[in-house]
């Protein structure tokens, strides 16, 4: 059984959009103005943005991008470092990771093994 949608709620349709689109390569295939938003990566997987109102997520959810090595991890937390995103250096944890704030009300976490 293989998961293949999720939808996120968020406070900012096009500015999540232009994050996820922008750092992590996923392509939107349609949109409603600032109100929904679905997104595909490369094998298929869709995320749908929704906008909310009032948007909370418990402190730990976060959704994950996993990168196919440290120096990607690397380059992915300095771009967004120069881009003004509050990050910080990446850690060995369960993986090589860090965790963004994005734009919309949502955590990123970007990792490597």
């Amino acid at each position: 059984m293989k998961l293949n949608h999720l939808n996120l709620t968020v406070n900012d349709v096009a500015a999540s959009r232009d994050f996820l689109e922008t750092y992590f390569g996923m392509k939107c295939v349609n949109s409603r103005g600032n109100g929904f938003a679905a997104m595909f990566d490369d094998d298929q997987f869709v995320l749908t943005l929704m906008k909310g109102k009032e948007v909370w997520y418990p402190k730990t959810f976060h959704i994950g991008f996993p990168q196919e090595s440290r120096d990607k991890v690397d380059r992915t937390n300095k771009r967004l470092r120069n881009d003004g995103y509050a990050v910080d250096p990446p850690i060995e944890s369960h993986g090589y990771t860090f965790y963004v704030q994005a734009p919309g009300g949502f955590t990123v976490e970007v990792l490597s093994e």
